[in-house]
């Protein structure tokens, strides 16, 4: 059994460790609510935007000039994974479910002999596919120095894949991320950029209009954009998805310390108490022995 001193030192680690989980929870607390705000603001115009692009690609699709980002390559060989994970860690299991999801579709990809290319947004993300997946990544954006997520962070981003894929060194882009729903749940997602596929929520109508100067011309110049947003919004849900699992996390690791806490407490009094007792006891083997 470890002495007094060895559990008074242990106590006071612990409720050290319980001042900085409870810090990095309030933290994270402040973070989710701009976080979560931003997603939700980016939601409609997301939405709006993806409407107004199914329509346009239903009547693109199938055209001998249909934008090449909406027709794709031809080919459904090189298959691009984009993983966008966080920059830190300490928020439960928000990095390693977006892995897990990634790895599962590389592992089916690869089975059924396609090429598989990562290209990573995130340290962490880069970081648990490194070891059985290094050899297929090709890519990695850095955001550690950004501290807040921008439109123009997204579009770089965008541009990048969009210039992978005029030099041909994919068929198929897929990200993968977090979506967002509560503290307590963020979904896994996985949604392909390119070729460009934009599907309407259940219940949700296409809206009607007519282009000028017409549909193909129009829906080339806003395929860049339209693939943006989805890489931003992504990167939106993320965020708050990161800052919402990092709160959960931290909340249980500050509750864990404290039943940690209460449990060395008791042990230390009882320890506490079986040592006064025997120094009582050797004190009246004394008097009586004289």
């Amino acid at each position: 059994m470890p002495n007094l001193k060895d559990l008074k030192t242990r106590i006071d680690s612990v409720k050290s460790t319980r001042k900085i989980t409870k810090a990095m929870q309030m933290v994270a607390a402040a973070k989710l609510r701009r976080a979560q705000e931003s997603a939700e603001a980016g939601r409609p115009y997301a939405d709006r935007m993806n409407a107004v692009m199914a329509n346009l690609a239903s009547g693109a699709s199938g055209a001998d000039n249909a934008p090449k980002l909406l027709a794709g390559s031809g080919e459904n060989q090189v298959h691009l994974l984009i993983v966008a994970t966080a920059e830190r860690g300490l928020c439960g299991g928000f990095n390693s479910s977006i892995a897990k999801l990634a790895r599962a579709k590389a592992a089916e990809l690869t089975s059924s002999g396609k090429t598989v290319k990562i290209l990573t947004i995130g340290k962490k993300g880069r970081e648990q596919l490194k070891r059985d997946l290094g050899d297929k990544m090709v890519d990695h954006v850095d955001l550690s120095e950004v501290k807040k997520i921008g439109y123009s962070h997204a579009s770089q981003i965008a541009s990048d894949i969009v210039s992978k894929f005029n030099l041909g060194e994919f068929d198929v882009a897929t990200i993968f991320y977090n979506k967002f729903q509560s503290v307590m749940s963020q979904i896994p997602t996985e949604l392909q950029l390119i070729p460009a596929k934009f599907e309407l929520d259940e219940g949700q109508d296409a809206p009607f209009y007519e282009y000028e100067p017409g549909e193909v011309e129009v829906l080339a110049d806003l395929l860049p954009r339209a693939l943006s947003t989805q890489v931003f919004t992504a990167l939106l849900e993320n965020g708050a998805s990161e800052q919402g699992a990092r709160m959960s996390a931290m909340d249980n690791a500050t509750r864990n310390a404290g039943d940690m806490i209460d449990k060395l407490t008791i042990v230390y009094n009882r320890s506490r108490q079986a040592a006064i007792t025997n120094e009582l006891i050797e004190i009246i083997s004394g008097a009586e022995a004289l």
